[in-house]
């Protein structure tokens, strides 16, 4: 399941810097999380970075995008796969 902010958000900027998916952006007046970049760290950490670091409690699961932890596991293997070099691309091109 991937998190999101509440609006009890206070802006204070600690969450951001602690998503090692890039999830977390400035909104238009609180941070949001993008949910196919959450992983609720899984892969990472064994528990949400940003609920960690929160003043305010204000990350909770999101009831609109509900997923196991293996799926989650999933997401983090597809975020961090790395892509082939070009020449590796060209060898598998038949």
């Amino acid at each position: 399941m991937a998190l999101l902010i509440t609006d009890e958000c206070i802006n204070c900027d600690v969450c951001e810097p602690e998503c090692p998916n890039g999830a977390i952006t400035q909104g238009e007046e609180i941070y949001v999380i993008d949910p196919n970049l959450c992983t609720e760290c899984v892969g990472h950490f064994d528990e949400p970075q940003c609920i960690s670091v929160c003043p305010v409690d204000c990350i909770i699961p999101d009831p609109d995008h509900s997923e196991s932890n293996t799926a989650l596991l999933e997401k983090f293997e597809q975020l961090t796969v790395l892509p082939l070099p070009p020449e590796s691309r060209l060898a598998h091109d038949f």
